[in-house]
């Protein structure tokens, strides 16, 4: 998590701290950021089709490196980018719950309690059934 904090020092904007609170938030949950999003700056552009192809769902960013190159997040679902041009990681979050639930698609096994945070916490969606790890971190907050 400290990695994370460490962007803070950085730079303080409003976007860069939501995009730290959520990838607090999957480290929270002993869940992999990697799982979710997976960042490509720098990287050459076949590689980055050749390696979105192979994921099911995940956020995107490519970018981002200097001011002169602005940060592109996007969304891929089974291995296409159906969303690009985003601003950042929580929009890019927000959406992705959305085209989840309009798709009416699972969530990924590997993050269960990050989805059911935000599900059932920040939406308040079938909020009366929480997991322990959920219910134990909404004590937290609530207390």
């Amino acid at each position: 998590m400290g990695q994370f904090l460490d962007l803070l020092k950085q730079e303080e904007t409003t976007e860069m701290r939501r995009d730290v609170v959520i990838r607090c938030l999957i480290v929270y949950f002993s869940e992999s950021v990697d799982d979710l999003i997976k960042d490509y700056h720098g990287a050459p552009s076949d590689e980055v089709k050749e390696d979105l192809a192979q994921h099911t769902i995940k956020i995107v960013t490519k970018g981002g490196s200097t001011e002169d190159d602005p940060l592109d997040v996007g969304i891929v679902l089974e291995g296409r980018e159906v969303l690009s041009g985003l601003s950042s990681v929580a929009r890019a979050c927000a959406l992705l719950l959305g085209l989840i639930y309009a798709v009416n698609l699972s969530y990924p096994k590997q993050l269960r309690y990050t989805f059911e945070f935000c599900q059932k916490m920040l939406l308040e969606l079938d909020s009366g059934k929480l997991s322990p790890k959920v219910h134990a971190l909404k004590s937290k907050l609530l207390s």
